[in-house]
């Protein structure tokens, strides 16, 4: 929808206005149900104002009404294409709550899922990118393994899209051999891949054209509006929550953290390409540590917190204090210990952020989600003001704006 621009003659001069143009919420390229109101001087924007809350759903609200455990498909439902990695955050954060201490395996396991989630984001980002550059066969091409990473996550789940996975303390089953089969072939085959996808891209003249120099922020307007993850990493700051407040054992890995300079859209494409062969890198040196585990260590999926963990189904059906204890938590009749906790995670978007306060009841008192959705959204004005119409689809892409996370 536009409103046309119009010339009017005043005392022998020629006054222009300019266009309105509603970009979203309906808009395809918007990747989502938000809307930006753009200012153009012919195909020259002048400002955006952004629109949220298209569908916000009122998760925080919600979770207030809900014992801890009913909260994790809730997170699923944020930024839907790494639900794990949201699920993982949310469950750290209540064990810093309730003080539960997980194994070793756990860790690593959760960091093997959690890594898989960030490739699969990035992967989902970059190559949409691509698509929004007119560049389509990359995006086909690199599918095919978000697909396995999705088989991955049902073997051990059930689940592709919106997991639900883990349970507080760790996962609800043990991952089965096919999962470790199909991780295996992933990290077989998932390299090559990469490779051939970031020469389609990498040196493509008009790819190179239409980012370079395009959706920039420097190191200290990003800072200032708490930009975090590849965003702000493609800005040339280092910060990764996984580094300067590990979790999930996150210490016992060897990594680097890939940096931009210039954090224009080409800079925040080549930081997700980066990450992902890091990622890659986390997946095999954890999947090594977790081959090491033997006897009944190799067998260990969760802490052992009765008062959170669901029994076996068998030994619900069999033992009275097993049934007893799966009631109890299904009806949510368990108090939590008073308390206020803030824990992150390095999202695939960035630091993603849980502020949880208990009064000792059965639901949380307050909840927040930092969502780096909604911080990125506020600059979008600034990134694209005097650039041209088609750099803000890219702009949009590169910053991985997801409406789920944005809107809460």
């Amino acid at each position: 929808m536009t409103e046309q621009a119009h010339i009017k003659l005043q005392k022998g001069s020629i006054e222009k206005t300019t266009t309105t143009l509603n970009l979203g919420p309906t808009h395809p390229a918007t990747h989502g149900v938000f809307q930006n109101i753009l200012e153009l001087d012919g195909e020259r924007i002048v400002s955006a104002t952004q629109t949220v809350g298209y569908i916000h759903r009122a998760f925080e609200k919600i979770a207030e009404r809900r014992p801890l455990y009913q909260i994790t498909p809730l997170t699923d439902r944020l930024n839907y294409c790494s639900s794990p990695l949201n699920n993982m955050g949310w469950h750290i954060t209540c064990e810093k709550l309730l003080g539960i201490q997980t194994p070793k395996r756990v860790d690593y396991l959760r960091v093997i899922i959690m890594e898989l989630s960030r490739i699969s984001d990035h992967l989902i980002c970059n190559s949409i990118v691509g698509v929004d550059t007119g560049a389509y066969t990359g995006f086909l091409y690199v599918m095919q393994y978000r697909e396995l990473i999705y088989e991955i996550y049902e073997e051990i789940c059930g689940s592709r899209l919106t997991t639900n996975m883990g349970r507080i303390g760790g996962f609800e089953r043990n991952f089965n051999d096919v999962a470790f089969q199909k991780l295996e072939k992933f990290l077989k085959e998932y390299p090559a891949v990469l490779k051939e996808f970031i020469n389609l891209f990498e040196r493509n003249r008009i790819f190179m054209e239409r980012t370079q120099g395009t959706g920039g922020i420097d190191a200290d307007r990003a800072l200032n509006y708490g930009f975090t993850g590849p965003n702000l990493r493609a800005a040339g700051i280092d910060y990764d929550v996984r580094v300067h407040t590990p979790y999930s054992s996150y210490q016992d890995f060897q990594f680097n953290i890939p940096t931009g300079t210039t954090g224009d859209n080409y800079d925040r494409w080549q930081v997700r390409n980066a990450e992902m062969w890091e990622s890659l890198n986390i997946i095999e040196q954890a999947y090594r540590k977790v081959q090491e585990f033997k006897g009944t260590d190799a067998d260990v999926f969760h802490a052992n917190v009765s008062e959170y963990y669901l029994p076996e189904k068998k030994d619900v059906y069999t033992k009275m204090e097993s049934l007893i204890w799966h009631f109890k938590i299904v009806m949510g009749e368990i108090n939590m210990p008073v308390g206020e906790v803030y824990q992150s995670v390095e999202g695939a978007n960035g630091e993603l952020g849980f502020y949880l306060i208990s009064d000792g009841g059965r639901t949380p008192y307050r909840l927040h989600f930092r969502r780096p959705c909604f911080i990125y959204y506020q600059a979008y004005d600034e990134l694209v003001r005097g650039s041209m119409l088609s750099d803000a689809i890219v702009t949009l892409s590169s910053l991985n704006l997801i409406a789920g996370e944005m809107d809460a």
